[in-house]
């Protein structure tokens, strides 16, 4: 379908763009700037909408490159004798540095650019006459994973052939479209991924603000309506009792309550250990943050007076029927836990622990949200790393295992304890997980003796 005058499609330059010449538009951008109370309200509103479909040029642009650096790395490791099935280890870590990303965000970003260049052509024109944001187009792509590629070819057809198809559609819609036409275009496979969805049912559980938590199951639709139609059905009762909490609160607790109410805590208690990671002058009164992390849980900040109850009283809730204790590991003035070393090959489980409290349970890698799962040697072993505090950092099983890719490398700076990252191409990212601080002032610290920083408490419920 030709593309209406409206808008018509972008062709493709006659040479390709280069780094510098974003850079200098980037530069342009960024010097000039502009001046809102000097123009008239509709010039305003076009450089709006001007930047927006910038913006989605770009990201197709991104794609393009991104696409073409999986070929090139690839051919490039395989000229250099790494085993097929090693083949592409690192790659997506390289562009998720690049883009500022975390590596799960770098494998989603790269398998999408693979995707749009090979399958969705549609897609990827309308991202670049901006048509589609980024969002929108990884939207199409998300929803049709499902199909085989003549359905999805198809699909990317009858949705994206000309940008007035897109015109006044929101993103819930064009996924409700993608939907429906992977329903109809492959009606036994729909009906084949509904049987084996039950096999994804899981609970999970993630930090909110303000010391909360969500803790989310994903159910049969069956199941999911039955559970919050009898929560329901218990709060409006307890409503019509004259109770008087909010009946999002009566659920809450019900839910709860229906959960732990058959636990004895003499004998059923799940044992579950709290660190709380916080500076020693928070002891004497200060202010600084405290982390709070326990296993499965993402670290998770507090307020100082919190975290100084929690050590003081432990957890007195007898509503989570659990064994709970506390470990609380000390910070010296510059923000850094205590080191510790060893002289094994593997890190102890100690000494492992400890890593992956330093960063606070999350991956030391920069931009990466993933917990610490590996105990990893910044230097390897093989090439005369410790196995010492200094030497080591948590990192997530992505991170670890792309660093195993020829010509990843780090070192860490001995003047600011940064780890820097040093990728096949030679370019460098500062993962950041040196002090978490710099050191005040002298005549500005607490007067705190540090002699027990070392010290550990365990407070038993």
């Amino acid at each position: 379908m030709t593309p209406t005058a409206s808008a018509p499609a972008v062709a493709s330059p006659a040479s390709p763009v280069t780094a510098a010449e974003i850079a200098l538009f980037t530069a342009r951008l960024s010097e000039a700037g502009i001046a809102p109370d000097g123009q008239h309200a509709s010039a305003l509103i076009d450089v709006v909408a001007s930047l927006e479909t910038l913006k989605s040029a770009a990201c197709a642009i991104q794609a393009d490159a991104a696409a073409g650096f999986d070929r090139a790395r690839r051919g490039e490791q395989a000229a250099q004798g790494v085993p097929a099935a090693r083949q592409g280890r690192g790659i997506a870590a390289e562009i998720a540095l690049a883009r500022r990303e975390s590596p799960h965000r770098g494998q989603v970003l790269l398998g999408m650019a693979k995707v749009l260049r090979a399958e969705m052509p549609h897609t990827l024109a309308r991202l670049r006459d901006g048509s589609l944001n980024e969002f929108r187009a990884m939207l199409l792509v998300r929803e049709t994973a499902c199909v085989d590629l003549v359905h999805r070819t198809r699909i990317d057809e009858l949705l994206c052939a000309a940008p007035h198809q897109l015109l006044g559609v929101g993103s819930g819609e064009l996924g409700a479209k993608a939907r429906k036409l992977v329903a109809e275009l492959d009606p036994a496979g729909a009906v084949r991924r509904a049987s084996n969805a039950t096999a994804d049912r899981h609970v999970s559980i993630r930090p909110a603000p303000d010391t909360m938590v969500y803790l989310t199951a994903l159910l049969p639709v069956g199941q999911g309506v039955a559970c919050y139609a009898a929560l329901t059905r218990a709060a409006d009762t307890a409503k019509a009792g004259g109770d008087p909490r909010s009946k999002g609160q009566i659920m809450a607790d019900v839910l709860v309550g229906r959960l732990v109410r058959d636990i004895d805590p003499a004998t059923d208690g799940v044992p579950v250990g709290v660190n709380i990671t916080l500076p020693a002058s928070a002891l004497a009164g200060g202010h600084d943050a405290a982390t709070v992390h326990a296993p499965g849980v993402a670290p998770v900040v507090v307020p100082a007076e919190i975290a100084r109850h929690l050590v003081a009283a432990g957890l007195t809730d007898p509503t989570t029927a659990a064994h709970c204790w506390y470990r609380c590991l000390y910070a010296d003035r510059t923000g850094t836990v205590i080191a510790m070393t060893s002289r094994s090959r593997d890190f102890p489980p100690g000494l492992a622990e400890f890593l992956a409290l330093r960063g606070h349970g999350i991956c030391a890698n920069p931009y990466c949200d993933a917990p610490v799962r590996h105990a990893d040697h910044i230097i390897p072993v093989e090439v005369g790393g410790a196995t010492t505090a200094d030497n080591g950092q948590g990192l997530c099983a992505a991170c670890n295992h792309a660093k195993q890719a020829p010509g990843w490398r780090q070192r860490r700076r001995p003047a600011t304890g940064e780890v820097v990252t040093t990728t096949p191409t030679g370019h460098t990212y500062p993962t950041g997980n040196g002090p978490s601080r710099p050191p005040r002032p002298a005549e500005s610290r607490p007067r705190v003796d540090y002699s027990f920083v070392t010290q550990r408490y365990e407070l038993i419920a």
